[in-house]
């Protein structure tokens, strides 16, 4: 099995969105079982349902026993990250 996968997340996301796209990065997790994801989120807008999606991702990785790492992230989601009390939660 892969320790370390790596996936991207392109935007715009919609909350409509948002269960499609946790099922599916969840059965990636569920199929490959890594220990690390490494998440591409340079094409996608910094915003509140942007961090909400990152933040269900992380929620669900974490019960697959998986820690996702975002990579590309602008300087803008970073701090929309910290502003909404996520930096814990949501590694850059």
């Amino acid at each position: 099995m892969a320790r370390t996968i790596a996936f991207s997340v392109d935007g715009p996301i919609d909350r409509d969105d948002l269960p499609g796209l946790c099922a599916r990065i969840c059965g990636l997790l569920e199929r490959h079982r890594p220990r690390l994801a490494l998440c591409d989120v340079g094409g996608i807008d910094p915003d509140a349902v942007t961090v909400e999606a990152l933040a269900r991702l992380q929620l669900g990785a974490s019960r697959h026993g998986c820690l996702i790492l975002l990579e590309n992230a602008s300087a803008e989601l970073l701090e929309l990250v910290v502003l909404m009390g996520l930096d814990d939660v949501l590694a850059g």
